[in-house]
């Protein structure tokens, strides 16, 4: 397929997947709307999280930090203003706080940009959290107004799709060519023409304004938010996850993944928490030693693939128990023996 099939198939999955979740509040349960709003909260996250490190390479656990800037700011701002407006503030606030961060620690890569990104958001964290005791005098807020439960559904759901949207379109732009030059080559990205650091520091606004935006809708369903929940580093560090497992470098694996880990989630977390987090280890594992590319990247040639593999280690395994190994071994030896008589 050429790129202009792509984009089509790629916007009809994305209105498949957009009509499915709305009609799903008129005929499901209250846990189904539920798990299902878990479910989008994770697709928006974890899609701008992939736009952004998944092309630039840079491994940023920062999405927490912006996720509960984005829900304080709409906790505060909730009853002076409109819900469109609170959203669109939290947003906004969450990408002033990463133009500043990412202008200070984008000029590392590795271990050295995930760890300031995640102690910049323990300090966030602590920040705020010194900043309720000491002057309101308080830990946590109750919010008063709370939408309706529809109300916050659907805000999460355009922001989910508007994100996946976002994504297809920012991909075949210059700007997403340039992120993917600098995860490819940053310094032969320069050479090219390209400001990297404008580039970086763009992408690390726009995934912190989705955080945010996510982050103030989601707010309101808790009705009662301190620093602790919020800013909870599971948020980030499940984002992270998600993407990794689902494709961080594909378009739809954070949305399958998203899916999976929600429904894992719920079934699992809850009861049985520590299988749970056996089963996200293990996942993780299974992905970087046999799914590099993620759940996106399984095709039938990597089933074939898995297949013939385990019958190579099958019988190989089955020659060393019965002593057939040890016997090819010594006919080898002995025909090289002859060979070199003669």
């Amino acid at each position: 397929m050429n790129s202009r099939q792509f984009l089509i198939r790629d916007v009809l999955v994305l209105f498949g997947f957009a009509g499915w979740a709305v009609a799903l509040p008129a005929f499901a349960s209250e846990f189904v709307v539920s798990m299902a709003l878990t479910c989008l909260m994770y697709v928006a996250l974890s899609s701008s999280w992939a736009l952004f490190c998944g092309t630039t390479r840079y491994l940023s656990l920062a999405t927490s930090a912006f996720f509960g800037i984005g829900a304080y700011a709409g906790a505060i701002l909730i009853e002076q203003v409109t819900w469109a407006q609170a959203i669109s503030l939290g947003a906004l606030i969450a990408a002033g706080v990463a133009v500043v961060m990412g202008a200070a620690v984008l000029h590392l890569r590795g271990t050295y940009f995930a760890v300031l990104t995640f102690g910049m958001t323990e300090l966030i964290r602590h920040a705020i959290s010194y900043f309720e005791k000491s002057v309101t005098g308080t830990v946590g807020r109750v919010l008063m107004v709370v939408p309706e439960r529809d109300t916050i559904y659907f805000t999460v759901l355009l922001l989910a799709v508007l994100t996946v949207a976002a994504s297809i379109a920012i991909r075949r732009t210059r700007f997403g060519l340039a992120m993917l030059g600098i995860g490819a080559d940053e310094q032969r990205a320069q050479t090219l023409g390209v400001n990297t650091r404008i580039v970086k520091i763009a992408g690390f606004a726009l995934t912190a304004a989705v955080a945010g935006a996510v982050g103030a809708a989601m707010s309101v369903r808790w009705t009662y938010i301190d620093p602790h929940t919020v800013f909870n580093p599971f948020i980030g560090f499940q984002t992270v996850l998600i993407a990794l497992i689902g494709g961080a470098a594909t378009l739809w694996g954070p949305l399958i993944a998203a899916i999976v880990f929600s429904v894992l989630a719920e079934t699992l977390r809850l009861q049985v928490p520590q299988v749970y987090m056996m089963t996200l280890g293990l996942l993780l594992i299974v992905s970087v030693l046999y799914v590099p590319g993620g759940l996106a990247s399984l095709r039938v040639d990597t089933f074939r693939g898995w297949r013939d593999g385990f019958k190579v280690w099958w019988t190989e395994i089955r020659d060393d128990l019965s002593g057939e190994t040890k016997r090819r071994k010594r006919r080898d030896k002995a025909l090289r023996e002859r060979r070199n008589v003669f």
